[in-house]
Order: structure tokens, then C-alpha cells, then sequence
């Protein structure tokens, strides 16, 4: 287990490392840069994961598998929420049906915690789901930067799952057009780090505003920035925190 200051979980699992950019929002992506930097430390599993061009790290498309890491959440015995692949997307091309069961398996003998699975690639998540057990303690989720990317909520919503969940980070453009219903709950955050591209306060207001109309309960997570501390994470005067209603 990794312990991890995102707000919305509280651990990260990662039994596949690697990936390869798919869309805008990966451009400045944190885990291409952590995973240089595991691997300058001389970490194995990050070994060749990323190269440098344009004096920054970028993905190679390498993946690799974990199956030493399959086993952990066996051995936490406090429930947690836990982030499956901060470090991948389990549902990379390069990973094998059979291994994403493997994933699943391990997820059903631990119903003590909740597992969020987050992929900008939820047409190979369709595929793939509706053969392996729908689990109550397993969310599932799709990355939404902006309008381009909408149709991956309309593949999300045809994958058969207890909780369907956005997360529009990095917010880089209005998604004013989405479609929230039969989406339980949204995570909205503006891009943070020193190539931080700007969140339009009214784009929140937007996902705001789709959110109480969908019922879908809404967590704002960063305004971003270069000092994403400093700018912190208050809307309209509060933190929101919401997460969502279970209807088994």
C-alpha cells in the first residue's frame, strides 16, 4: 500500500506501472513524472517506463505487469478507499484480460475495502467488465478533461457497475454539454504543476450546476496551479466532499 495526499481516497494500489498518452489530458501528466523519478531512484518496476523528450519525462508505452503487488490488500486490515493504478490505467491495451481478472479476484476477497478504478479508456472497459462479477466495493471511472472527450461518459454508462464516478481533472476546457445521468458521483480539479494550464472558474460552475440536476454528488478537489497548496481547494466558500450514495 502507498499512502497518498489525494483527497478523494486514502491508498493507492498499483499492481500495473506504465502507460502511454492518450488524449490532452495527459500532457502534463504526474505519474509520467513520479515515474521518473522511481526510476532514476533505481526502482526495478519503473525501469523504462518513461523517456525524456522536450526536457520532460513522456511515457514509452511500456507496461508491467505486477503480480508480487496482486496480493496486497489482503494484508490491509483497516478498510480504506483505495486507488487502483495511480500509475497505469488497468485498462491499457497492454494489459491482458486475464490479468485485470486477476485484479478482480483479489478486489471480491477483500469487500472490507472500496476500490476506485479510473481509465481514459472505458470502451475497453466495456468489453471487458461485464464478463467478471459485479462487486459492490468496486467503483468505476473515466477521466473527462474537456468537450472532446465526452463519449467516454457514454461508454461509462453502459458498464455495469454499483458506482460510475467522472473525474474531470485536469479540467482544461467547458464539458457544459455532459451528460451526468446514471453517474453517481464527479471529482473536478484544475491541472496543477509548474506547466499548469489555467481552470476557468466558470467550467466548475458548469459541472456544479449539471451535478444537482443529475443528483450526483460532487467533490471539488484543487483549483490547481503551480502552487496548488496556495490555491487550495475552496468553492463558494466551502469544501466539498461529497461521495456518493450506494444503491445496491
Amino acid at each position: 500500500m502507498a499512502e497518498t495526499t489525494i483527497e478523494w481516497t486514502d491508498a493507492t494500489w498499483n499492481p500495473v506501472a506504465g502507460c502511454s498518452i492518450m488524449s490532452a489530458g495527459c500532457t502534463n501528466c504526474y505519474a509520467m513524472r513520479m515515474a521518473a523519478r522511481l526510476d532514476a531512484m533505481g526502482l526495478e518496476k519503473y525501469a523504462g517506463l518513461t523517456r525524456k523528450s522536450g526536457g520532460r519525462a513522456k511515457w514509452t508505452g511500456k507496461v508491467l505487469l505486477d503480480q508480487k503487488s496482486l496480493s496486497l490488500p489482503e494484508r490491509w486490515t483497516k478498510p480504506r478507499r483505495v486507488f487502483v493504478n495511480s500509475m497505469s490505467d488497468l485498462f491499457h491495451p497492454a494489459v491482458p484480460a486475464e490479468f485485470i481478472a486477476q485484479v478482480w479476484q483479489t478486489m471480491e476477497r477483500t469487500p472490507r475495502h472500496t476500490f476506485q478504478i479510473l481509465t481514459k479508456r472505458p470502451d475497453r472497459m466495456l468489453e471487458i467488465v461485464p464478463s467478471l462479477s459485479r462487486l459492490p466495493n468496486v467503483w468505476l471511472g473515466t477521466s473527462v478533461e474537456d468537450s472532446r472527450v465526452l463519449h467516454r461518459i457514454d461508454e461509462l454508462r453502459r458498464v455495469p457497475a454499483v458506482v460510475r464516478f467522472i473525474s474531470f481533472e485536469p479540467l482544461i476546457g467547458s464539458v457544459a454539454d455532459a451528460d451526468l445521468s446514471c453517474i453517481q458521483w464527479a471529482i473536478v480539479g484544475g491541472e496543477s504543476g509548474p506547466k499548469a494550464r489555467p481552470l476557468d472558474p466558470e467550467w466548475v460552475d458548469e459541472i456544479h450546476d449539471l451535478c444537482a440536476e443529475a443528483e450526483t454528488a460532487f467533490f471539488f478537489k484543487q483549483w490547481g496551479g503551480k502552487n496548488k497548496k496556495a490555491a487550495g481547494r475552496v468553492y463558494r466558500g466551502r469544501l466539498w466532499n461529497d461521495l456518493p450514495e450506494l444503491r445496491i
